[in-house]
């Protein structure tokens, strides 16, 4: 009997989400390098050929770290959160060592709970994107990350000194957000203007239940499973709306509930699962 898992397997589904969030902090590390590489390119402190020698310096060592990362990041069922806190600050100080940002890391305590690696990744995952939207605001000179647990939670704290006008609904912090929603955790942003932003996250250490795929839990409605097949195929509210003939309102109804039905937290999680 062929052992190998069919197309709706669960089990192929749970390693191709694996696979997606793997691919995404490595896109996530790319970021990082070549926000350095700019930064490298454009400093003033250096010349042509200092800055050319220091170009390929951070591109080999970005190399070097593409080709280990998969095993370093998937091997580990636990992640002490010192060392993992420690990954993120060698992730995150080429930032520092070729621009013009100072970055503070706050350590958690040695005593803290270790992280489940789903969410050590996406923990780490979540900052870079975070200071990298801070980066991309391009006002701000010190980042002040601190990492800290009670116990059930990974609490994150990111703050800066830019001008204060970061906000939740920023299309640079949806990665973020996402992620963070996904883990059933929380992310607040508070800014004063003149004065920075606060970004303030919290994560439950352990991860919830990968949902089930959606034709073993769901009784769909005909009218779900035709905005279902829309949102796989990439279509927002209002398009869906006029393809189905029905108002903007009544799509965000049936989007609803197929959250509800199939336990998904976001659209994405709904395409992947309903493919």
């Amino acid at each position: 009997m062929d052992a190998t898992p069919t197309i709706d397997s669960p089990a192929l589904r749970r390693a191709q989400q694996e696979g997606a969030r793997a691919l995404s902090e490595l896109g996530d590390r790319h970021a990082v390098t070549l926000e350095s590489l700019l930064a490298i390119l454009r400093s003033d402190r250096l010349d042509d050929r200092a800055a050319r020698n220091l170009a390929i310096e951070a591109a080999a060592s970005a190399l070097v770290q593409l080709r280990v990362a998969s095993d370093q990041h998937l091997d580990a069922v636990l992640e002490p959160v010192v060392g993992a806190f420690a990954r993120l600050q060698s992730d995150l100080r080429p930032l520092e060592r070729f621009g013009d940002l100072d970055l503070q890391f706050v350590e958690p305590p040695t005593t803290g709970r270790a992280l489940p690696s789903e969410v050590a990744h996406a923990a780490r995952a979540i900052v870079r994107n975070s200071v990298l939207a801070i980066v991309d605001d391009g006002t701000a000179r010190r980042v002040r990350i601190q990492w800290d647990c009670d116990g059930l939670n990974l609490l994150i704290g990111i703050r800066d000194d830019g001008r204060g006008e970061l906000s939740v609904r920023d299309d640079a912090l949806r990665p973020a957000a996402e992620s963070v929603v996904a883990l059933n955790g929380d992310l607040a942003v508070s800014s004063t203007e003149g004065w920075g932003s606060a970004i303030d996250i919290r994560l439950p250490l352990d991860p919830p239940a990968a949902p089930e795929p959606l034709g073993d839990v769901s009784e769909l409605s005909t009218r779900e499973r035709e905005v279902l097949r829309l949102i796989v195929g990439g279509s927002r509210n209002r398009e869906i709306a006029s393809t189905l003939g029905i108002s903007d309102n009544t799509v965000k109804f049936h989007v609803s509930n197929l959250l509800r039905k199939t336990g998904c937290r976001t659209r994405g999680e709904l395409a992947s699962l309903a493919r």
